[in-house]
């Protein structure tokens, strides 16, 4: 094995383990619930989750943009920007979550009416969101903080961050809950207490690399503190380096707003053609969220080793680490399509004893099985495309797709109903690969 596989699983298997690991928190707090209440409890987090999770995606820029920035800083070797970059990141976040905990009344008016909460829930996920959105501006944080450490070669801290705060929430949970008997709202204090967890944990290990790692020399001794101040100051007052990462982050915005209108209407559309549809589409799209888990980790090592050697000017090296991310990627494919045609029914029945539902679901598996061949290009672009910073591409590879998406699907819909939202869903996942793959040809590797 060469030295790029061994630096792209050396950072690709531990962003793994965390993909998997971060929705255990609202799996936590779903198997809590499930043990002190009847249905409105379970839907109550259900709800919740997916409101902050909707607020959250919407600026997933703010790790993707930095992990991008930063690890071309690192490649050029300039620990100044690296740093700078990090600053400018946590201010964003901070203030985008305060801006939430200021606007909570009307983010939670809209949001509960928008997500069509049942009444019996209503006043459960208001509780639920009241706590909760306190935690806003360290989960932001926490994004910037993780997107610069992906930058700076480091996905291992993530992994282990992201493993405390389960044990955080676990922990905390189960004693505001059953010890104190607070119900919704020890489950609620569980989770903004694991999302302050994981900040403080990552800062403090921004620290310790400031103080210890060699490359960071604009730190000497233990004056990390005092180096932040001042480059908070330099930040603030640096209106080049505030255009350019807006520049980034308004491209990467809108492309996730193009994500969020294609996956809503895909669920909406599914809830429109009855509960059996909606929920055979849920099931079948976990076979889409396990292959995206793993093939992100890869994604996450494109953006670290992409940033880094086209930071540092090396060509050899850039192309080299997208080949073998290719390799990787036709691995996967491979191995998930086999895992789902052979045990895509079995996997099913481990989710649903339904009888009704896995004979609904069958003649929709075929297209559920073509999910890693359609996709695994627009991984391993995204992730490539991040590290260049190359977020125009991304922003007009999925618009683009987009469109495709909508065209299909209304041209197939009267003939093909929930196959053509299938047909289109593939079709929007292959169109972002082929295109992304022509402008990355175009840009930098012809």
């Amino acid at each position: 094995m060469d030295r790029w596989n061994k630096e792209i699983l050396r950072l690709a298997i531990p962003s793994i383990v965390s993909n998997v690991t971060v929705p255990m928190l609202g799996l936590v707090d779903l198997a809590v619930v499930g043990h002190i209440g009847d249905e409105s409890y379970i839907s109550a987090i259900a709800v919740g989750t997916m409101v902050f999770n909707v607020m959250y995606w919407l600026l997933g820029f703010l790790r993707m943009g930095t992990s991008g920035m930063s690890s071309q800083a690192y490649g050029r070797g300039d620990s100044q920007e690296c740093v700078n970059i990090l600053v400018r990141s946590l201010v964003i976040g901070f203030v985008m979550g305060l801006l939430f905990i200021v606007l909570q009344g009307g983010i939670e008016w809209s949001m509960l009416r928008l997500m069509n909460t049942p009444g019996t829930s209503w006043s459960l996920v208001s509780t639920y969101f009241r706590i909760v959105v306190w935690g806003a501006p360290a989960m932001l944080g926490l994004y910037a903080l993780t997107g610069w450490f992906v930058g700076m070669q480091d996905t291992h801290t993530p992994m282990m961050v992201a493993i405390l705060q389960n044990v955080i929430n676990i922990l905390v949970s189960l004693f505001f809950v059953f010890i104190l008997c607070w119900d919704i709202k020890g489950v609620a204090v569980g989770t903004v207490s694991a999302q302050w967890g994981g900040f403080l944990i990552s800062l403090l290990a921004v620290c310790r690399r400031m103080r210890k790692q060699e490359s960071l020399r604009i730190v000497r001794e233990y004056k990390v503190f005092e180096t932040l101040h001042n480059t908070f100051r330099y930040v603030m007052t640096n209106t080049r380096g505030w255009g350019e990462f807006f520049r980034v982050n308004r491209d990467i915005f809108l492309r996730t707003l193009c994500l969020v209108v294609v996956n809503f209407f895909f669920t909406s559309v599914g809830g429109k053609q009855g509960a059996m549809l909606l929920a055979v589409n849920t099931l079948l799209m976990t076979l889409f969220t396990l292959f995206s888990y793993v093939m992100d980790g890869f994604a996450y090592a494109g953006e670290a080793l992409s940033g880094r050697y086209y930071g540092s000017g090396d060509k050899l090296g850039l192309r080299a680490v997208v080949c073998r991310l290719f390799g990787f990627g036709v691995v996967m494919v491979i191995f998930f399509t086999g895992v789902y045609v052979f045990g895509g029914r079995a996997f099913l029945r481990l989710l649903t004893d339904d009888t009704a539902v896995i004979l609904a679901a069958r003649p929709y598996l075929l297209w559920a099985y073509l999910i890693p061949v359609a996709g695994m290009v627009a991984f391993v672009m995204d992730g490539v495309f991040i590290g260049l910073t190359e977020s125009k591409g991304m922003l007009v590879s999925t618009a683009i797709s987009m469109l495709v998406f909508f065209i299909v699907y209304y041209f197939l819909r009267n003939n093909f109903g929930n196959t053509a939202l299938w047909i289109a869903f593939l079709l929007f996942l292959f169109m972002r690969g082929v295109v992304s793959m022509c402008w990355g040809y175009l840009r930098f590797f012809r």
